[in-house]
């Protein structure tokens, strides 16, 4: 019993030994971490504290750029065609972490001191205020399964539980939603322009007092481009994309690789496109200060940039306004059945210097004829006879005529089971001649037997067969006129030419339609370059529409030549010169020549010089008229140049789809109009 009491004492004792050693080892432990945490405390406030105290206040600066006005474009008298309008503009600057929700109180505020435009508001942009002003709300609109859709998906649910009376907003809330919708299609550190049209004075001066309170709202300026020669070469000039469709889409990688912003206003067509990069100018330069939150808390400007470059072109004014004035006239003479354009083209044949390029047609909505000076580098069509110079050059290419074997007999050639093929002027004789006199009187049959020679027959005999390598003769042919420019890119300095179409060689009688000019269709400038070949001795030059590219001087005015435009040689036609010569030759007998078959001796009367080929081509109609389409039409075509024995100015003159069988000498009165135009101007 003494015994198992004494246990029992034994064992409570060791018990209350135990207690106090765990409850000591706790506090040991909790000891320790408290003198760790305060140790640490004291390291990151002492040792680090400054450290964080800058990462607390650090700020990051972003270099952002902006506009500049475009160079502009001036004819070749230095008279303005595109200018710019300056603009006071309001802008904002987007912070790279600033969400909806601070855009929309930054848009509330700013419609304090500005007035919109609200015509223009989709329910889409009504949609984008409301979410940003009311995320929350929507957000408690959304079910489970919806909650977890991420990004634009997210944002597609978020609006499509927005209410149509929700969004009927009134004006003063419109006016905000206008705001903050030019504010959203800013990307992060990118300036867009809020308002940039009918900016009042008294509303830069209000935000231009209240910039504290407007995070990334800043004053700035805007162009417009305008037009002091009204719609003269409107086409041609080209257009500017607008802020809102910024980079076109098929350019937009190679065009940021470049520095440019998503929403730049850049070239969109013709010589604007063209010429981009020289009419674009230097950016202007800004530092963007934001601090950790990503709110912009800073703007200074380090580059003003520089405004484009100006573009001279080779074109005057008045001579493209007489050359607009000419056709529209004998368009207007003509004007009936199916004939509802008319183009030409004058370039400078040593040089390649475009002097005019119009085409008037005939808009059948309207009822009135209109500027379609484009239609001369993108529309092509028969040609006819005009191309036969280049078919003689061919044939002493070829080397199947020489200076001392070049006569044959013109008759018609009619072959077994076809119809037969003849000149305009015999259509059953025989009449022996040389190449400059098939040019004279434009000879059909010369032509014709020039490509039997490149296929390999060399004789003709009556119902007899043609026996000739076709495919031969198209790649012949189409090989040898490349070289004057026909059927080939011409090098003009716009975008956008068409290149002509070549037929199909589905039989041989149509390699000796081919070689008259009843085949392959070319561009009415393509036809320019021909005849400006001829006329400079045998060089195809790239027709060119900028003369010089010159700089801005201090007054804002047209400054000193950066880039002087040279000639471009494509390449020289593999012909000797004597060979040319003849080819000449015969041009000028076309109009001075005394056979009394000559085609252009209406042009005999001008005080000047002129060489000259006309052309009329049996075609099928491809108008705009549906149920037209592949009647019966003809093409009358001229090409000239002068003076003859050193040119000056080359021309086309091309109106396609007359009445068959016409007897109308609208190619040629054109042309002599447009060549005294030329030579009375240079006079004054």
């Amino acid at each position: 019993m003494i015994i198992n009491q004494k246990k029992k004492i034994d064992k409570k004792k060791k018990n209350k030994s135990h207690i106090p050693f765990r409850l000591n080892l706790l506090f040991f432990v909790v000891f320790l971490l408290f003198a760790s945490l305060i140790l640490r405390l004291g390291y990151l406030q002492i040792v680090r504290g400054e450290e964080f105290e800058t990462q607390v206040k650090r700020t990051e600066t972003t270099t952002a750029t902006g506009t500049v006005p475009r160079g502009m474009i001036y004819d070749s008298q230095n008279r303005q065609l595109v200018g710019n309008k300056p603009l006071q503009a309001i802008t904002y600057t987007r912070g790279a972490q600033v969400s909806g929700a601070d855009m929309a109180k930054i848009a509330k505020n700013l419609a304090k001191y500005i007035t919109m435009d609200t015509s223009d508001l989709k329910e889409r942009d009504l949609k984008d205020y409301f979410a940003a002003t009311n995320e929350k709300k929507l957000n408690d609109r959304l079910s489970k399964k919806e909650t977890q859709l991420k990004g634009g998906e997210l944002y597609d649910v978020q609006l499509s539980k927005i209410t149509p009376e929700e969004i009927q907003f009134d004006e003063a809330e419109r006016q905000v939603a206008a705001i903050f919708k030019k504010m959203n299609g800013a990307y992060a550190l990118t300036t867009t322009y809020i308002k940039s049209k009918d900016v009042t004075d008294q509303e830069i001066a209000e935000i231009s007092e209240n910039l504290m309170s407007l995070p990334g709202v800043d004053t700035s300026t805007d162009w417009d481009r305008i037009y002091p020669q009204g719609d003269m070469l409107r086409s041609v000039l080209g257009s500017v994309t607008t802020e809102k469709t910024g980079l076109p889409s098929d350019q937009a990688s190679a065009m940021l690789a470049k520095g440019y912003a998503r929403n730049d206003r850049v070239g969109n067509s013709y010589l604007e496109k063209q010429y981009e990069e020289v009419l674009s100018g230097s950016k202007s330069k800004s530092e963007t200060k934001t601090n950790n939150s990503g709110d912009i808390i800073d703007t200074a400007s380090k580059y003003e940039g520089a405004k484009g470059d100006n573009l001279v072109l080779t074109i005057d004014i008045d001579f493209q306004k007489k050359l607009e004035d000419i056709t529209k006239k004998q368009l207007a003479s003509i004007r009936s059945g199916l004939v509802d354009r008319m183009y030409v083209v004058a370039t400078n044949p040593k040089t390649g210097e475009l002097l005019g390029m119009t085409g008037q047609k005939y808009n059948y909505e309207t009822k009135e004829i209109e500027d379609d000076a484009l239609g001369a580098m993108n529309t092509q069509y028969t040609m006819g006879s005009s191309v036969k110079g280049a078919t003689v050059l061919a044939g002493y290419m070829d080397k199947v005529i020489s200076l001392d074997n070049n006569v044959m007999v013109d008759r018609p050639l009619k072959f077994k089971n076809t119809p037969a093929k003849s000149s305009w002027f015999n259509r059953g004789g025989a009449i022996s001649m040389n190449d400059e006199t098939a040019l004279e009187v434009s000879s059909n049959s010369y032509m014709m037997q020039l490509a039997m020679r490149m296929g390999g027959q060399n004789s003709y005999t009556p119902e007899g067969t043609l026996d000739i390598d076709k495919d031969k003769v198209f790649t012949k042919l189409r090989g040898y006129y490349a070289q004057f420019g026909l059927g080939v890119p011409t090098g003009i300095d716009l975008p956008g030419e068409a290149l002509g179409y070549p037929g199909p060689t589905s039989n041989p009688g149509l390699a000796l339609d081919f070689a008259f000019g009843q085949f392959d269709t070319y561009t009415p400038l393509q036809l320019n370059q021909y005849i400006s070949t001829i006329a400079n001795g045998g060089s195809r030059i790239a027709p060119h529409v900028v003369k010089e590219i010159r700089g801005t001087d201090e007054n804002g005015n047209i400054g000193a030549i950066q880039t002087e435009i040279q000639p471009r040689v494509l390449n020289t036609v593999n012909v000797g010169t004597e060979e040319m010569k003849r080819v000449q030759t015969g041009m000028y007998n076309v109009v001075h020549g005394g056979n009394s078959n000559g085609t252009g001796k209406l042009l005999a009367s001008a005080p000047y010089s002129i060489s000259a080929k006309t052309g009329t081509a049996e075609a099928f109609y491809d108008g705009p008229l549906e149920a037209s389409k592949g009647e019966s039409v003809f093409n009358l075509t001229l090409v000239g140049y002068a003076p003859s024995n050193d040119p000056e100015i080359a021309i086309a003159v091309v109106v396609p789809y007359l009445p068959y069988n016409t007897t109308s000498k609208v190619n040629i009165n054109t042309a002599r109009e447009v060549f005294d135009a030329y030579f009375e101007g240079k006079d004054k």
